[in-house]
């Protein structure tokens, strides 16, 4: 007789949180993550939610209780940045945040005295880079990013200004948002709480749009007008901070400004060595060895480490750039005294989602979770059924999973699968 297995509410709650595109594998780290932030019976709520944005009335129906009752106990999870509350027309909806960006950052955005917030930096730490399952799946997952650079607006020669389009530009996108919160940086607060923190400043990371308003209201961040917002991006340039943003064109979340030392993508990006880890700006560095006098400046300053010092003949010593793995963030441009280094449109474009609906199911297709994100409501048997057929033939080879449409005679999974055949090679 096979013996079952009951799981607690920390372990459904992470079995939930991985179904997600960009999830969190399992991990006794992760389970004293959660242990942290709630309670079990939390944990147990939340594993229960919908994936998607759901109103009160329907996570009521989702956990037996009346709307009422529901609406409070998700106003108690959303005060903590447990669960984001977002209002649209006359009715809150809410959405459980996937790991990053979301409840990991959201924990430590504050100083919170009722949280074991050192105990907590210890064991992302941790669960980031030394298991580091997390995060080669959330970098080498799939082809498209949760994040992407954003190019440095004033290391773009006046020539090339018009092939810079309004959403990769920081200004534009703080300039055109609804609402601008900051607070603390999520990677420089664990840091610091871990005595590893560099001198980059805290209080500069934003959060923006409809996310905001959230965590403007619950107090888990602070709201500031364009103007502020515009002169804390000047500040970060100044200090040779790379801006890293929501990797979608409208209604942008997030544009963290992020160091070379205590960033998780920064960190990941030199240590995987992957190309495009952090989708990259459409450009790249390169260096004009007439110009260069070799001192290095450009190199040190790089935030994943890609630029080196190479002999080049009688020129001597000349900056040279890993073009594949190169950000095109342009930090280097401004630290070089000899005008010798520029940044150069990209070969091949790099498209950007349309919004995050569009990302989630791109990171989905490329992931095998699309499943997941139709079917989303698993507690129901046919929800379940339904998600683990899908994804089986979605994982088949394409004429296998042709031939599988074909016999379940479902003219609904074949427009699904002509879809998804067209969103993989529209990008």
């Amino acid at each position: 007789m096979t013996k079952r297995v009951t799981l607690d509410g920390y372990h459904r709650l992470m079995r939930r949180v991985n179904l997600f595109p960009q999830g969190a594998p399992d991990s006794e780290l992760l389970h004293r993550i959660f242990s942290i932030l709630c309670s079990e019976e939390e944990a147990f709520l939340m594993s229960r939610l919908p994936l998607r944005p759901f109103t009160a009335a329907k996570a009521g129906r989702i956990l037996g209780l009346s709307t009422e009752a529901a609406r409070t106990r998700l106003e108690r999870l959303a005060a903590r940045s447990l669960l984001l509350d977002i209002q649209r027309e006359d009715r809150t909806v809410y959405f459980l945040p996937p790991p990053m960006a979301g409840f990991f950052e959201f924990s430590l955005m504050r100083l919170r005295p009722e949280l074991d917030q050192k105990g907590l930096a210890g064991l992302f730490f941790n669960y980031i880079n030394v298991e580091d399952a997390f995060i080669r799946d959330l970098f080498a997952g799939g082809e498209t990013s949760l994040g992407r650079v954003m190019v440095n607006e004033e290391a773009i020669p006046e020539e090339k200004a018009c092939q810079v389009l309004d959403y990769e530009r920081a200004s534009e996108v703080i300039k055109s948002a609804s609402h601008i919160a900051v607070g603390l940086c999520y990677c420089r607060h664990k840091m610091l709480q871990l005595e590893r923190a560099c001198r980059a400043p805290l209080d500069i990371c934003m959060t923006l749009n409809l996310a905001a308003e959230s965590l403007i209201r619950h107090g888990a961040a602070r709201e500031v007008d364009r103007a502020e917002g515009l002169d804390l991006l000047q500040k970060a340039r100044d200090l040779n901070l790379v801006q890293c943003a929501d990797n979608v064109q409208r209604q942008v979340n997030f544009i963290c400004h992020c160091c070379a030392c205590c960033c998780e993508a920064m960190i990941a990006t030199r240590r995987l060595a992957i190309p495009n880890a952090m989708y990259s700006t459409n450009f790249v560095q390169a260096t004009d060895a007439a110009r260069c006098t070799g001192c290095g400046r450009c190199a040190a300053v790089c935030p994943v480490g890609v630029i080196s010092m190479e002999t080049d003949g009688e020129a001597g010593r000349t900056a040279r750039a890993a073009k594949e793995l190169c950000l095109g963030c342009g930090v280097c441009v401004r630290s070089c005294p000899a005008d010798a280094v520029s940044l150069e449109p990209r070969e091949r474009r790099i498209l950007t989602p349309v919004n995050t609906a569009h990302r989630l199911v791109l990171m989905a297709i490329e992931r095998g979770k699309l499943q997941n994100l139709i079917f989303d409501n698993q507690a129901f048997l046919s929800h379940r059924a339904m998600a683990a057929l899908l994804g089986a033939i979605l994982r088949l080879p394409p004429v296998k999973r042709l031939m599988a449409s074909k016999q379940l005679k479902s003219r609904y999974l074949e427009r699904l699968l002509s879809e998804v055949e067209v969103d993989r090679f529209s990008d």
